[in-house]
């Protein structure tokens, strides 16, 4: 992290956005690259065939959805989307490869969804340094939006602030005394605990006992074993897709009954339809609905049904975080109009207010000093493989 940060710094000194007051560096695009008459590139680095590519497939399945609309209906201001997908299989050398693919060779107008805190912070500082906006990652890292940088721009809650609200809750609400924290070993497992320790410090109680493991782990005894030793009677989980099955798996098969819960990134169907009911019971924070046919949400239905007629397979949670973002960005690039530029487009993006997406989710806000959309958050729960709200918003 520390030469992340090192960079970022570095990057932010001496490699503005474009357009605000500063002079831009020799490897910006004062217009913004990626731009012609009849097209403008977007580019994604993500998990198509790693641990995640449940997330990536999805995420990059839908952004395309929108943008097939958009084309579809003619464009943009007569310009076409072209949207260059890159497989980065959740690893750091490999999503540094994607991104300079995607800056230097597809020349992309913007960087979208990109999955991953540890990817995504790698990739950044480049992203910056060639003043391309980094919009709506895959990751809801506080590090993706703060310091605060134009160029830097975000969705949901924090990881961080998702965990303190979690921990709150079940501190106060049902009465937890000996909270524990088992997590990836990475910048996203990091934030994780950071968010456990924090609040718990906050609230005069003691994190009691903590435990690693990395993102490709598949048994996590020896992890457990230790938690259990410590008595712990909550556990917060930083894991993603497999980790957040084996996790409670592994505890079900030892006999161990408490609660744990994870964060968005924990939120997806293959994890609430775990076999043999591996999760049930497991807790999670996000800010959406989960994506089912027989949604009561008449919104929700008839895009799961899209969805499926173009992709062939049901959505998940990630294919709605990313259409709603996918759409955000369609509406900055409408609102800055015929002559786009990076600037033209960031200031549009700005102007957006109240925005609602059409699955129910948080009404999301920006601005020229606010690049976070919401800190809306509530949480849900397996329940008969099912992922069903149990809180009003925790936010």
């Amino acid at each position: 992290m520390s030469g992340f940060n090192a960079t970022i710094a570095s990057a932010i000194l001496c490699a503005t956005a474009i357009g605000f007051g500063l002079a831009a560096p020799a490897a910006a695009q004062p217009k913004g690259q990626g731009v012609s008459k009849t097209e403008v590139v977007i580019g994604t680095h993500t998990d198509l065939s790693g641990v995640a590519a449940a997330f990536g497939v999805h995420s990059s399945n839908a952004a395309r959805m929108r943008f097939d609309e958009v084309n579809a209906a003619g464009g943009i201001h007569g310009r076409k989307i072209k949207y260059v997908v890159e497989d980065s299989q959740y690893q750091v050398p490999r999503a540094v490869q994607a991104g300079n693919k995607l800056l230097n060779r597809d020349k992309v107008f913007l960087l979208l969804l990109g999955a991953g805190t540890p990817m995504n912070n790698a990739v950044i500082p480049d992203a910056i340094k060639a003043g391309v906006p980094n919009m709506f990652p895959l990751s809801w890292a506080r590090q993706l939006y703060e310091p605060f940088h134009p160029l830097k721009w975000a969705s949901g809650a924090s990881y961080y602030a998702q965990m303190r609200g979690a921990v709150k809750y079940f501190v106060e609400q049902k009465g937890k005394k000996a909270v524990c924290a088992l997590y990836q070993d990475t910048d996203y497992g990091r934030e994780v605990f950071e968010g456990a320790r924090d609040q718990t410090a906050a609230m005069k109680i003691k994190l009691v006992e903590t435990a690693t493991h990395k993102p490709t782990d598949t048994d996590f005894t020896a992890q457990l074993t230790k938690l259990r030793a410590a008595q712990c009677d909550l556990i917060v989980l930083g894991a993603i897709i497999r980790d957040s099955i084996g996790a409670p798996s592994t505890a079900k098969k030892m006999g161990w009954d408490v609660d744990m819960v994870g964060t968005t990134a924990t939120f997806d169907l293959n994890v609430s339809s775990a076999p043999g009911g591996a999760t049930e019971g497991l807790y999670t924070m996000t800010q959406i609905e989960a994506p089912y046919r027989d949604s009561p949400n008449p919104a929700i239905q008839q895009w799961v049904e899209r969805y499926r007629a173009k992709f062939n397979t049901d959505p998940n949670p990630a294919a709605q975080f990313s259409y709603v973002a996918a759409d955000l960005i369609v509406m900055g690039l409408d609102r800055a109009g015929k002559d786009l530029t990076t600037e033209s487009f960031l200031k549009a993006m700005e102007s957006i207010q109240g925005y609602k997406d059409i699955f129910g989710g948080p009404v999301m806000t920006f601005g020229s000093s606010k690049r976070h959309g919401t800190d809306a958050v509530f949480m849900v729960q397996v329940r008969n493989g099912r992922w069903v709200r149990v809180t009003d918003s925790l936010s």
